[in-house]
């Protein structure tokens, strides 16, 4: 299967179900109302997507693999951050599993692919 667009990559995918699922929670009244924090989150959840669309467009393995780094590092700004919202009772236990789980998941696809990337014989479109 080829991949013609980043819309096509799980990882984006995933990227763009955590960012709904950061909105969703960040709602809530609470957490709505500190807005500094709210935004922070919402920001690191938005770049994971964001990093993995650009970094598709630059069509280069190499740059590509830059960008999910910075992906990744999103990842784990927002998995650090749910702890945060946890200790200020903006969410609840249960949601707090669910970011957790969703980050550890994303983080470990996006470090595999990259992976992938880095041993990938074809190196891009814009080195052909």
């Amino acid at each position: 299967m080829t991949i013609k667009s980043f819309e096509d990559l799980e990882i984006w995918q995933l990227a763009r179900e955590l960012c709904v699922f950061v909105k969703k929670i960040t709602d809530e009244a609470l957490f709505n109302k500190d807005y500094r924090f709210r935004d922070q989150i919402r920001s690191a959840s938005g770049s994971i997507m964001d990093n993995i669309a650009e970094g598709f467009e630059r069509d280069g393995n190499k740059e590509f693999a830059q960008f999910l780094s910075i992906a990744k590092a999103s990842n784990g700004e927002v998995r650090s951050q749910s702890y945060r919202a946890l200790d200020y009772n903006y969410i609840t236990p249960e949601q707090l599993e669910d970011l957790l789980s969703k980050t550890s998941v994303l983080g470990k696809k996006i470090g595999r692919f990259k992976q992938y990337l880095k041993e990938s014989d074809f190196k891009g479109h814009k080195f052909k």
